[in-house]
């Protein structure tokens, strides 16, 4: 039983991010599965369920991804860039940015989506900029809290309001420059720059 469970949430939640929570049936999600309606409801009580256990299994995996990317002990600019491609790699196939949704249609499991988020994306911010300083990217005289509240604050606010996954991705890398460049020293700008190039190929 538990098995034929996670199979229906990987394929929901596969085909969630690819195609949007609200456009995505349960009808779909079985039709795709070779499997009845039924046999969903087995599990799950209703479409709100199966889209918060999906919300939950996508932060689970992008936070496992960005624990094994801080293990690589990259320099901090590097890290935060090697954050980014990850997203990117993660969400290609989205249409639309999985919060803008959310925020739209299911507004209960965003505010639930939001506050984890805000807990982790806090410390994760946090621990860069700390470690940044300490490596010599970012310069000694930062307000660190303000830093991390500016940086959460700009990413929240292009996810909830931008439609388009590829319009988030683009503005997301614009955000991560400026962010960089207002806390980073000459050493910093010179990773910055490095990292951009890369990116760019």
């Amino acid at each position: 039983m538990r098995i034929m469970k996670c199979k229906i949430i990987e394929k929901a939640t596969d085909m969630f991010l690819k195609h949007g929570f609200k456009s995505i049936t349960m009808d779909d999600i079985a039709s795709n599965m070779g499997i009845s309606k039924k046999t969903i409801y087995k599990y799950y009580a209703n479409k709100e369920e199966l889209i918060e256990e999906a919300t939950n299994l996508t932060h689970d995996k992008i936070h496992e991804v960005i624990e094994k990317i801080i293990e690589k002990n990259l320099n901090a600019v590097e890290e935060n860039f090697a954050i980014r491609r990850m997203f990117d790699d993660l969400f290609s196939s989205a249409d639309s940015t999985p919060l803008f949704q959310l925020k739209k249609h299911y507004p209960e499991i965003y505010e639930k989506v939001i506050c984890k988020e805000n807990e982790s994306c806090d410390q994760l911010f946090r621990q860069n900029i700390i470690k940044g300083i300490e490596e010599g990217y970012y310069r000694k005289d930062l307000d660190v809290e303000s830093s991390v509240r500016f940086y959460y604050t700009l990413i929240l606010d292009i996810n909830e309001t931008t439609a388009l996954e590829k319009d988030s991705q683009a503005l997301e890398l614009l955000a991560l420059e400026y962010h960089t460049r207002a806390i980073a020293t000459p050493k910093g700008v010179e990773e910055l720059e490095k990292q951009l190039q890369t990116n760019h190929k």
